[in-house]
């Protein structure tokens, strides 16, 4: 916030993204800011896909089970509606957003609210996922954390699917999903392929 020349307080928007792969604790840097928020008295407001009832059909919760009540929503226009008087603004798990979230939070951040974005910046496939590339692009900050590679320890690149499933967008956890760095999937990319090809 600053003062103004009439001595009323104008708040500064931005927009801070959180990004990486699965398990490298991004809803947890999420609750984090959004805690020390409300702990300074700043009006929060957290937002999910509805689709995402993982641990919860309202809270959202990471993979450590810390948690924080969240509204669930279906589309990203929602956002708007519900943000009134808000300072701060949460979005968890915005890869499954529609491409309207960057002009939402766009609009946010125009307002003077603190937009705070978390989610995969990659599928499974290693391909740019949902609005997060757009959102990175168009924030003002950035910060990409990172899981382990389960393979060599290194720091992981990719959320490799461990199920059959060409489908996109498919819920899961340490059953469906594991890290792997870049060279670690490249070799386990190749052996799919091969025993794809044997079968």
């Amino acid at each position: 916030m600053t003062d103004n020349i009439t001595g009323e307080y104008r708040r500064h928007g931005r927009i801070e993204v959180v990004c990486g792969s699965m398990f490298s604790g991004k809803t947890e840097e999420l609750i984090r800011r959004l805690k020390r928020a409300k702990f300074a008295r700043q009006q929060v407001e957290i937002f999910k896909p509805a689709i995402d009832t993982r641990y919860s059909d309202a809270d959202v919760v990471s993979h450590d089970q810390n948690s924080i009540p969240s509204t669930p929503i279906d589309s990203s226009a929602s956002i708007l509606l519900l943000a009134g008087e808000n300072e701060v603004i949460g979005i968890d798990e915005a890869q499954f957003f529609d491409d309207g979230l960057i002009d939402v939070c766009n609009e946010l951040a125009n307002r003077g609210i603190r937009v705070i974005v978390a989610g995969l910046d990659m599928d499974f496939k290693g391909t740019p996922f949902g609005p997060i590339p757009a959102l990175c692009s168009i924030a003002d900050d950035v910060q990409k954390v990172h899981a382990i590679c389960v393979k060599c320890g290194s720091q992981a690149y990719v959320s490799h699917r461990l199920v059959e499933s060409d489908k996109r967008v498919l819920l899961g956890e340490t059953h469906e999903y594991e890290p792997l760095c870049r060279e670690c999937y490249k070799n386990v990319s190749k052996e799919e392929k091969t025993q794809t090809r044997n079968t």
